[in-house]
């Protein structure tokens, strides 16, 4: 391979999917040998040409990155509609095999709809990701002066990845293996993002995006968050970790170090009084821990008697009196019967008496004030560390960082990276989403209307009609209204009414 090649094309192994961590699983999780195969009938080379050739959303894919209203609904010509200035300033990054080598090409760049489907079909790539929107063409890059290519616009990007859960996933599955069990630690993360991102910054266009595997990704397009520098983009993520929002009773832990999933961060606590934002992630994450994690259909944190004496043993230490009392409670024959979710209420009933919160009882006159707000929110932070989203936010913080686009093929599963419908997204659920394979069938069994796009003959007709009407048509509304109001002011500027 010539320097010059070198350049555009690199080898190695795709940093976007590390490789799965070596654990034992039970019987509950679902291996990449069994639901999560990827046998030639779910995906094959010759079936990633079929779909790049019949069903990938070329016109999806063009109006949502050229952010031009005239893209949909109008009988005129892709290339007059290229939103070009755009389009042909973004960077495409594809993932190629060749000779069992992957192979990335970057800064590839395009001005039409046309040219996006000519280059992807002809390169038929494992992988397709999108960058940043350049100063320049990214395509023109060999012959700009070193340093002149800059990136100027970007979505906001989130990427939340199920192995980040390993600490805490006790359904059997580890790295890349998933099950449903687990998914639910993507459905909070979800519902707690979206909410934050709407309620607390007043973004509206936000596309959530299964990664075909083990995670989801979300893409903040509105003309604000495309607009932000690195350090905002920073900061935006940031506030969503925790390690922002409590206080470290030592000063031996580095604040930037914490995460209350860590058993070594124990004197990590959150701060006093609860920040909004985290009293809503609460209200949202706790019922899905009583009904996902605390029960042996769940992750077990309160079905057996091992399990809840580790969880008692959590306690802070002033609380031991209450862990003494609930154990020996909890073993005799009368309480064989008690559900999960009852001895978790009862132990926060406990806690409160114990620490004098709750009707006539007083706290013990030797615990600090302190060790009382350790206490009372303990059960809080617990929520927390089994429930609250775990973001790469380094994806988050450059503007210039490349992310999956949403409709390729994961090469492992076959599955497609399809948007999830965040109003419906307690249904959602990564193994009903179609193979290639499947696709194919439902291509071939088809019997019924003519349709305008064949993705419209199969189980993608759902989910992408959702990216279209949901999605991407408010915010290009959105778009040809600013668009109007720019025009407004100028010509009031200039008269010219």
């Amino acid at each position: 391979m010539g320097a010059q090649e070198a350049e555009e094309y690199e080898f190695g192994n795709d940093t976007a999917e590390p490789a799965a961590a070596t654990a034992s699983k039970s019987s509950s999780a679902i291996t990449p040998t069994t639901k999560q195969s990827n046998s030639s009938t779910d995906f094959s080379p010759e079936l990633l040409s079929i779909y790049y050739s019949r069903l990938f959303p070329f016109e999806l894919l063009h109006s949502w990155l050229s952010y031009n209203p005239s893209t949909l609904h109008s009988t005129a010509t892709a290339k007059s509609l290229s939103g070009a200035s755009l389009l042909s300033r973004r960077e495409f990054s594809t993932t190629i095999s060749i000779h069992g080598d992957e192979i990335y090409k970057r800064y590839q760049s395009f001005s039409t709809q046309q040219d996006i489907a000519s280059a992807i079909r002809k390169q038929s790539p494992l992988k397709i990701d999108i960058g940043a929107v350049f100063n320049h063409p990214p395509k023109d890059h060999k012959s700009l002066p070193s340093g002149k290519l800059q990136p100027v616009q970007r979505e906001l990007v989130f990427d939340v990845d199920l192995t980040d859960y390993d600490p805490i996933r006790n359904c059997g599955c580890a790295g890349a293996s998933i099950c449903n069990t687990c998914w639910k630690f993507m459905t909070m993360a979800m519902k707690v993002m979206d909410a934050g991102l709407r309620e607390d910054f007043g973004f509206q266009h936000l596309a959530w995006i299964y990664s075909g595997r083990r995670g989801v990704h979300c893409w903040v397009c509105d003309e604000g968050a495309r607009g932000m520098g690195n350090d905002a983009r920073g900061a935006v993520a940031s506030y969503f970790e925790l390690t922002q929002l409590f206080t470290i009773a030592y000063n031996a832990i580095a604040s930037s170090q914490v995460t209350l999933a860590s058993d070594k961060n124990k004197n990590a606590h959150l701060a006093h009084p609860l920040h909004p934002m985290l009293k809503r992630a609460h209200k949202i994450l706790e019922p899905h821990f009583i009904s996902d994690i605390l029960p042996e259909e769940g992750h077990g944190l309160l079905a057996t008697q091992a399990s809840w004496t580790k969880l008692l043993l959590a306690l802070p230490e002033a609380a031991h009196p209450v862990s003494i009392e609930l154990e020996k409670k909890w073993r005799s024959k009368n309480n064989q019967n008690v559900t999960p979710a009852e001895k978790w209420a009862e132990l926060k009933a406990s806690l409160q008496s114990f620490i004098g919160k709750s009707g006539s009882s007083k706290a013990p006159k030797n615990i600090s004030n302190g060790d009382k707000l350790k206490i009372e929110y303990w059960a809080i932070e617990t929520v927390f560390k089994y429930t609250y989203p775990r973001l790469d936010i380094n994806v988050s913080k450059g503007m210039n960082h490349l992310l999956k686009s949403p409709f390729c093929v994961h090469p492992k599963t076959g599955r497609v990276c399809v948007p999830i419908d965040i109003s419906k997204v307690d249904e959602f659920d990564p193994f009903a989403v179609p193979t290639l394979g499947q696709l194919m069938k439902e291509l071939d069994g088809y019997e019924g209307q003519t349709v305008g796009h064949e993705w419209e003959k199969t189980s993608l007709r759902t989910s992408f009609e959702h990216f279209e009407k949901k999605f991407l048509v408010p915010m290009l509304n959105d778009v040809r209204k600013s668009q109007k109001k720019e025009r407004e002011m100028m010509a009031a500027v200039v008269g010219d009414f």
